[in-house]
C-alpha cells in the first residue's frame, strides 16, 4: 500500500544573499513553480505553500497552486509547518513533508522517500535523509551539516563541524562514514503540535540548528540515505544560474 503525505512547502519573501527567491525567474517560471512541481510529481496527496507574504501567495495562485497564510514571525520552517497543520485539522497521525521552498531542483523520489522512511518507523516522530561526503573540504564546511546514527538509524548528533572526528588523521577511513544532511524533513502531524511547546536547547543555540531541539527532548528522527543524489537548493544568483543550466538540460 502506498504511503499518504502531504508536502508543505515554507516560503520566505525575505532572504539576506538573494531577496525574493521564490519569485526569481527560473526557466521562464518562478523558483517557487518549479518547487511545487517536484511537489506534486513526488505523489503527495496535496501541496501546500505556506508564506506570509501575499506576492507569492498570487504567483502560487496563478497556477492553481494552494496557499495558506500564515504569521510573520515564525523562527523556523517548521514553526510555519506546525501553524499549516494546526489550520488545516491534520490527523495526529498523519505525515507532513517539509520541503524548502528554494529546492526546485530537488528530485521527487527523495520527497516520497523521506515520507515513506518516516511511515516505517511507527514510533519515529520525524525522518529526514543523509548522503555521503565524499571530500574533506565538504567536512570542514560549516554550511554544511553533517550528522551520525546509531545502527538502525536513529540520530545521535548533528553538527556544524565535522563529526565524527577522526584523531589519528585517517582522512580515507573517516571518508567512509561522513555523512552530510539533507534538508528535507518529514514530521508527523502530532509531533508538530507538541513541537512548539518545546523549549530551545543550548545545543540547538549553539549550532543554529533547530534540530537539535528535537533530539534533546529525546524525539525520534529516523535518517535513511537518500536513493538518490539531491539537487541543489538556491541560496545566492551563482545557485540560480547553475539552476537555470539544469533546468535548461531538463532537470
Amino acid at each position: 500500500m502506498s504511503t499518504e503525505f502531504v508536502v508543505v512547502i515554507p516560503a520566505r519573501y525575505g532572504s539576506t544573499r538573494l531577496p525574493g527567491k521564490p519569485l526569481l525567474k527560473l526557466g521562464g517560471r518562478p523558483v517557487i513553480a518549479h518547487v511545487w512541481e517536484k511537489a506534486i510529481r513526488s505523489g503527495a496527496t496535496r501541496v501546500i505553500v505556506a508564506t506570509d507574504d501575499p506576492r507569492i501567495a498570487e504567483a502560487v495562485e496563478g497556477f492553481q497552486g494552494e496557499v495558506c497564510m500564515t504569521a510573520t514571525d515564525h523562527p523556523s520552517g517548521t514553526d510555519r509547518l506546525a501553524e499549516v497543520a494546526a489550520k488545516s485539522s491534520f490527523d495526529t497521525n498523519a505525515i507532513v513533508v517539509n520541503l524548502q521552498g528554494d529546492e526546485p531542483l530537488m528530485p521527487p523520489a527523495l520527497i516520497k522517500q523521506v515520507a515513506e522512511t518516516l511511515a516505517a518507523q511507527g514510533a519515529a516522530a520525524v525522518a529526514t535523509l543523509a548522503a555521503p561526503i565524499t571530500d574533506i573540504d565538504t567536512m570542514h564546511d560549516p554550511h554544511t551539516v553533517k550528522l551520525i546514527t546509531d545502527r538502525q538509524g536513529r540520530a545521535l548528533y548533528f553538527s556544524r563541524a565535522p563529526i565524527p572526528w577522526d584523531r589519528s588523521g585517517d582522512t580515507k577511513t573517516l571518508l567512509t562514514c561522513a555523512r552530510r544532511h539533507l534538508g528535507l524533513y518529514a514530521y508527523r502531524a502530532g509531533f508538530l503540535q507538541r513541537y512548539q511547546q518545546l523549549a530551545p536547547s543550548v545545543f540547538e543555540q549553539l549550532e543554529q540548528l533547530e534540530q537539535l531541539r528535537m533530539l534533546a527532548a529525546g524525539e525520534w528522527i529516523q535518517v535513511a540515505d537518500a536513493m538518490t543524489e539531491p539537487g541543489h537548493g538556491i541560496d545566492t544568483s551563482a545557485d540560480l544560474i547553475a539552476a537555470e543550466t539544469q533546468i535548461a538540460r531538463g532537470a
